[in-house]
């Protein structure tokens, strides 16, 4: 009865829906991947400083010893938040990146699927006009 089956299509269409959401899962486990590397990298050299400067610190045993070794501990500080910030940053702009990826993965989906619908139309349209000669 209809020129196009029915079953065919939805397998189809379920099969290519499968595989982007394949894909996506892909691009945010890459993604996951990738900042949890970041951060642990920077927490992994933080800790290095900060224990590093802690031995150091025992080490003081007077006022004048922890004048000198002071200034260095802010120093320690200010590294361990830089490299934090910067992970964090580089993290933030890879999941940017990433979340573009999958917006143009979501978009030639939904071109290809509008371009298989529009192509069944026409079929159909032919087909009817054929049947209305």
């Amino acid at each position: 009865m209809y020129p196009f089956n029915l079953n065919e299509q939805f397998s189809k269409a379920a099969g290519q829906f499968a595989e982007a959401a394949a894909n996506v899962n892909r691009l945010a486990l890459a993604n996951a991947e990738k900042a949890f590397g970041l951060h642990m990298a920077a927490l992994e050299e933080n800790i290095n400083a900060t224990f590093a400067f802690a031995g150091e610190l025992v080490g003081v045993r007077d006022a004048e010893a922890l004048k000198t070794v002071w200034p260095k501990g802010l120093q320690v500080a200010r590294a361990n938040a830089e490299r934090s910030l910067g992970a964090a940053q580089e993290a933030f702009a890879h999941t940017l990146k990433t979340n573009e990826e999958i917006g143009a993965l979501a978009k030639s989906q939904f071109e290809q699927a509008g371009a298989q619908v529009k192509a069944e139309v026409e079929k159909a349209a032919k087909a009817g006009a054929k049947a209305a000669k």
